[in-house]
């Protein structure tokens, strides 16, 4: 039974990053509180799983295909949220891409520019695209996924960590911003947490904890 203090009964969220994990264990999460859940990933069929698995539980949840290079897709995410649960309170942008091992001389501008696409850009995006409804129905909470590499820098990941330093800072402009509107926006930097990405990256999360 969830805590009264925590309850999400009568408010929306949107997930992005919600077929695999933490955007897919947060997406549970929501929904288990009380939440209305648009599990939005490129991954459609991990998206449309994620959206079952709610539904299976007895919540509302509206599976979406979303690309979060592509500006009109993220807008449209937010307003096919609307239009099915008639607005939105939650944003959490999850969707992330880790560039390979490089020094900054060994990187090429094309991954690098991939990284900063879609975690950081992505991000900025899918946030501006949110906002109006959020402000519409009063405020709302926007959490972008950062990491402990935001604040700790990680040899051979220059594009990962200055992405992930910068959705921190973005967190707390966002708040400076629009706090007269009711919105609160934060960031939660996880360390090295057992994901499909993480374990094709490392194969040992004892590795990857080091």
């Amino acid at each position: 039974m969830i805590d009264p203090a925590f309850t999400l009964e009568k408010k929306t969220a949107i997930v992005v990053g919600a077929a695999n994990g933490i955007g897919r264990a947060t997406a549970l999460a929501f929904a288990a509180a009380g939440a209305s859940v648009a599990c939005a990933d490129v991954e459609e069929p991990g998206a449309k799983a994620t959206a079952a698995e709610i539904e299976k539980g007895g919540a509302q949840a509206l599976p979406l295909h979303l690309d979060v290079t592509d500006g009109a897709t993220c807008r449209a995410a937010v307003a096919a949220t609307v239009q099915r649960f008639g607005g939105l309170d939650v944003l959490l942008y999850g969707a992330a891409d880790s560039d390979k091992t490089a020094t900054v001389l060994e990187m090429d501008e094309a991954a690098w520019d991939r990284v900063i696409r879609i975690n950081l850009t992505g991000a900025f995006v899918m946030v501006k695209a949110a906002l109006p409804a959020m402000i519409a129905r009063g405020g709302g909470s926007v959490i972008l996924i950062a990491s402990q590499l935001g604040r700790v820098a990680s040899p051979g990941r220059a594009a990962y960590c200055a992405t992930k330093g910068a959705l921190i800072q973005l967190a707390k402009v966002l708040a400076a911003d629009h706090a007269a509107q009711g919105i609160r926006a934060n960031t939660i930097s996880p360390g090295a947490i057992e994901t499909r990405r993480m374990l094709r990256r490392w194969k040992d999360m004892d590795e990857a904890r080091k």
